[in-house]
């Protein structure tokens, strides 16, 4: 194997999980399935159980529990084994007849302890010991009805997707996201006026809800694990309010603290929040074809980073609507397939007209391997071209079977730039390159003015007009991209003609979808009042006016817009590019906005000696491996930026870009105007 990476550590804990599956009924709740989807494929977890029928089920209440021919059963799950998740386990349990249970947890036992309210002290003396687990064992043999039966709890940390060697997200993180400041007057509602805390600055552990804590605690567990596996000390570092709290409790979660005494290489660990730039979340400057994949095709049921890809074109049946349901969708994640593994890799790490061209290679050399009766042709790449190619494997089933994975990538190319969205990404990217010179030129209100006649009700809008979503994602672009501005009177009241104009197409859609009704609190556009839609529109446009004052407590990272002049136009300067160059400065300037977060007395020693001698303080481009952890999402242009950039700045330096999820323009509506930010639903 090669050198311990994102793919390595995921691999190493589904062969685990694997080795307890030979003949086993296997429950997956959805983060696992995910991980397993992208880091060894759901084929050899069907091979390490064998038998002729499938044996993998959703973990959910419903799941239909084993039969009398089926006594082994292992639960492969990504939270806490607490609240609705024991009962679930109980439930399908008492209405099987298995013998034998496997329960995988990805989470810590340390941590099990901190759920159950162990003090720190007293979890420190059972160190080698899982009383947690052990009762839930116990329980297991009670629930399958003789406690002479077998069962058995045990943690693998099942953290990652890796969508490529140096990128990987955390699927059952996909919802956390950086605090707002409006979530700042919801904390200070539970606490006494002396204790109010005046900005999102103040905001530490102790002044969070206990389920967003132990979230964190499940992240930082898994974290560690990683760090562990990479065999690395690592230092740990934030940008942003939010990261500041998670690198801290890395940097001093107790079991991290016990496995650094032994590490022996070096790694910083730098958390980003989301937040301080949302512009590149939004924007459609990236020039990359898996980006375009993401955003247009339908999202993979359960999945949070893969895609549906309609498989009906390389079938008998017609390509109709109903017809699509009848075969399995393909997907972008090809674990198991070399050379589309390769294709994926090279589409992820290549502009858009190369990617497009290094999918017609990949088909060619794979029909000329099978002596398919291919006519090459040169010049520019058309979707028809693709489709022909493609088409030539239809009919022969050996080569259909042999580059599945391939034609899965090549129809997501074509059926992503046959999209009618993808038409659009350049309306879109030619808009917003108009705002920004419109930013450099004119104030606020001009700029919103610009975009008051966009806003258009279903019945006149065309395929070319905003839909309200979209025009979310423009308002969300303009708000991050501008930062603080000042207040006036005549930004009062063009925001007040913008909100009314938004508020009135609420009311006016046909209907409404998800989204829209999560942010108004309606199912249906019929029964949605003006006063309603003005309401929720006034609440949006609060959580832009927090986008805007993101950055207003950096004091390096203070702005995202780069301004004109006679030579060059006004342009986007990423927060990430920033970071990134920061810390791998020549100068080595102490970094401004990087915080170090130190892990005990050490630390602060040498944080208080560099005042009076000459003790160099922890900096994040000390260390061979950077580790850069974006909470709230990348998106795919964002990673490749970062791994295109480091060996510029400091070759020989590995990076590795981790992050809660992919993202895509339209999925920072649902992030940002999520309620369930403060309280995430552990299930507990």
């Amino acid at each position: 194997m090669s050198a311990p990476g994102v793919q390595s550590f995921t691999q190493q804990g589904w062969e685990q999980v694997l080795a307890k599956a030979k003949r086993a009924l296997v429950y997956l709740d959805a983060a696992c399935a995910e991980s397993l989807h992208w880091g060894c494929g759901p084929t050899r977890l069907l091979e390490a159980v064998g038998g002729p029928a499938c044996h993998l089920r959703e973990f959910e209440p419903e799941a239909v529990g084993g039969g009398a021919k089926q006594p082994k059963a292992v639960f492969v799950l990504s939270g806490l084994l607490k609240g609705r998740t024991v009962e679930t386990l109980r439930n399908i349990i008492c209405r099987s007849h298995f013998q034998y249970c496997v329960v995988v947890t990805a989470v810590d036992h340390a941590v099990h302890l901190t759920a159950n309210h162990v003090p720190a002290a007293a979890a420190a003396e059972l160190e080698g010991q899982q009383p947690v687990f052990e009762q839930l064992e116990e329980k297991l043999c009670e629930w399958m009805g003789n406690m002479n039966y077998t069962a058995q709890v045990l943690h693998i940390p099942l953290l990652l997707a890796p969508a490529a060697p140096c990128l990987a997200l955390t699927p059952a993180f996909a919802s956390l996201f950086p605090l707002l400041p409006q979530d700042v007057h919801l904390l200070n509602s539970a606490r006494p006026d002396k204790r109010r805390l005046g900005s999102l600055g103040e905001v530490d552990a102790t002044a969070l809800p206990p389920e967003l804590l132990l979230q964190i605690r499940c992240l930082v567990s898994g974290l560690s694990s990683l760090c562990e596996h990479l065999g690395v000390r690592e230092e740990c570092f934030a940008v942003g309010a939010f990261s500041r709290i998670i690198a801290a409790d890395l940097a001093n979660y107790a079991p991290a603290k016990n496995r650094r005494k032994t590490s022996t290489g070096r790694a910083s660990v730098v958390f980003v929040d989301r937040t301080l730039d949302l512009t590149g979340a939004v924007g459609h400057h990236g020039d990359n074809l898996v980006e375009k994949i993401i955003s247009v095709l339908p999202q993979l049921p359960g999945h949070t980073n893969d895609v549906m890809v309609n498989m009906v074109e390389l079938t008998a049946l017609q390509n109709e609507e109903e017809n699509q349901n009848m075969v399995a969708p393909g997907c972008l994640a090809q674990y198991n397939d070399t050379a589309a593994k390769a294709l994926w890799e090279a589409l992820l790490n290549t502009k858009h007209k190369e990617a497009v061209m290094e999918v017609r290679r990949h088909l060619v050399e794979a029909a000329s391997r099978e002596n398919l009766p291919i006519k090459m042709s040169m010049g520019r790449v058309t979707p028809a071209q693709l489709t022909s190619y493609m088409h030539l494997f239809k009919n022969n089933l050996k080569a259909l079977v042999s580059h599945c994975g391939l034609l899965q990538l090549g129809l997501a190319t074509v059926q992503t730039l046959k999209h009618p969205q993808t038409a659009k990404w350049d309306n879109f990217l030619a808009f917003e390159r108009l705002l920004l010179q419109s930013i450099g030129e004119s104030m606020m209100p001009v700029v919103l003015n610009q975009l008051l006649p966009m806003i258009k009700p279903s019945n006149q809008r065309t395929n070319d007009d905003y839909s309200p979503e979209e025009l979310l994602v423009l308002f969300i672009y303009i708000y991050s991209v501008t930062g603080e501005f000042t207040e006036d009177k005549d930004l009062a009241e063009t925001e007040e003609k913008v909100k009314k104009a938004l508020a009135q197409v609420l009311c006016e859609e046909s209907e409404l979808s998800p989204l829209l009704q999560k942010i108004t609190g309606c199912d249906s556009s019929i029964t949605l009042t003006f006063h309603q839609a003005k309401t929720a529109v006034d609440a949006l446009f609060t959580s832009l006016r927090d986008i805007a004052g993101a950055r207003s407590l950096m004091k390096q990272f203070k702005s995202v817009y780069v301004p004109g002049n006679h030579t060059h136009q006004a342009s986007y300067k990423p927060l990430l590019k920033q970071v990134v160059e920061e810390i791998f400065d020549p100068e080595r300037p102490d970094p401004v906005d990087i915080e170090h977060m130190s892990s005990g007395l050490t630390d602060l020693l040498k944080t208080g000696f560099s005042m009076f001698m000459k003790v160099s303080r922890p900096h994040p481009s000390d260390h061979p491996l950077l580790i850069l952890f974006v909470v709230g999402g990348v998106t795919v242009s964002e990673a490749k930026m970062i791994k295109d950039l480091v060996p510029t700045l400091k070759p020989g330096t590995q990076v590795i870009v981790l992050s809660t999820r992919l993202l895509k323009p339209l999925t920072m509506p649902e992030l940002l105007f999520a309620t369930d930010r403060l309280h995430p639903d552990l299930g507990l």
